[in-house]
């Protein structure tokens, strides 16, 4: 499932090609995806100008005018693609190849892009694990998915303080608590394994173990932190993750999958200078973790 980066670099893409323009059109391929598509979806979208597109955690949000946003989650294999017209009269010629898997092009949004060719932002989903959901955007923090959300990972919020708070009374395994969405937004198994690497903890580890007897966070838990925040800028900055089903915006593949020091890396030397500790996978909840055993500790 693509994780924060992923998402953060498809809203990056999608921005310079959608803010200050209007919905002239949209188009839906089928009532559903995961869930039913909004009630009169297309009614409600059509007309109205974007007027921003943010992002929570791994959803994407698109704010239009009138005190509604769209939100959008790509589910496992959701994708958005832009295909420029060459002229608005002429909706057949595109800019860029059409993707060969239009059997799953489920949404489309056409864009007035005042004088220039209007643009297509389509949305496929093989799978359709993903959704979309419309909400006033005045009522946006009490929406179910977001009220219950922790800190964005690069956030002002997010401190090492703030995690011995978190974690002082917790027994479980450090990994799923910070796999858990109410305690860091968005963060991912993925990122998660990278960032307990750079920071030598192993992941079995109880997360209070990092949390000193006076509540403040260890040297351990300060590392974590900026190894947090490290690695999921570094993804952002790569253009996020290309594993699986995820593309960018433009049809191109993120690399920061290139970069992975620990996770996918099972079998393999460990990278920390002066370590001879091979990477190891085990399951937990359900998901790979990677770890080296000799420094992570």
């Amino acid at each position: 499932m693509p994780e924060l980066p992923e998402v953060e670099t498809v809203r990056r893409g999608l921005a310079p090609f959608m803010e200050g323009r209007r919905i002239k059109e949209l188009t839906l391929n089928r009532a559903d995806l995961r869930f039913p598509l909004p009630e009169k979806f297309k009614a409600r979208v059509e007309g109205r100008k974007v007027e921003q597109l943010s992002r929570r955690a791994k959803y994407l949000v698109i704010n239009l005018e009138g005190d509604l946003s769209l939100i959008a989650h790509l589910g496992m294999s959701g994708s958005f693609r832009i295909e420029e017209l060459e002229k608005a009269s002429q909706p057949g010629a595109f800019h860029r190849e059409r993707s060969k898997d239009q059997a799953h092009d489920h949404v489309v949004l056409r864009i007035s892009r005042d004088a220039e060719p209007d643009t297509l932002i389509i949305y496929n989903d093989p799978r359709r694990f993903g959704f979309m959901d419309l909400i006033e955007t005045s009522a946006i923090d009490t929406y179910p998915a977001f009220k219950v959300l922790g800190p964005e990972p690069t956030g002002n919020h997010l401190s090492a303080q703030y995690l011995a708070e978190r974690f002082r009374a917790k027994k479980g395994p450090i990994k799923s608590v910070l796999l858990d969405q109410t305690v860091i937004a968005g963060l991912g198994n993925i990122y998660v394994c990278e960032a307990l690497y750079r920071s030598r903890i192993k992941p079995t580890r109880a997360a209070m173990s990092v949390v000193t007897p006076t509540g403040k966070p260890s040297r351990q838990l300060e590392d974590l932190t900026r190894a947090i925040r490290d690695v999921i800028s570094e993804a952002i900055e790569a253009g996020g993750s290309s594993l699986r089903d995820h593309i960018q915006t433009d049809g191109s593949l993120g690399y920061f999958q290139h970069r992975f020091r620990v996770y996918d890396r099972e079998d393999k030397p460990c990278l920390t200078e002066g370590c001879d500790g091979i990477i190891h996978r085990i399951t937990q909840s359900g998901r790979s973790t990677f770890y080296c055993p000799v420094c992570q500790k």
